[in-house]
């Protein structure tokens, strides 16, 4: 088996075009990882807010009427 310094010299030694695809295609590995951590952080926020509007303690509003807030404070 090859080490990492042994195959980075030999990526090192590949035209741009080809270390730039594998790149592309160690970075897409990566972010699958980091897709379903923030999906697991979503999960736990959606659960948080859900819990929230169950007990009392937030009111939800509308759709339309969050918009309209943000719209306000965004517009000049």
């Amino acid at each position: 088996m090859r080490s990492i310094e042994q195959l980075t010299e030999e990526i090192l030694s590949l035209p741009s075009e080809s270390r730039a695809l594998l790149a592309d295609k160690l970075v897409e590995s990566l972010e699958f990882d980091t897709a379903s951590a923030i999906q697991s952080v979503w999960v736990t926020e959606a659960k948080r807010r859900r819990d929230e509007v169950r007990n009392g303690s937030v009111q939800p509003i509308s759709g339309e009427d969050a918009l309209a807030q943000v719209r306000r404070l965004i517009e000049p």
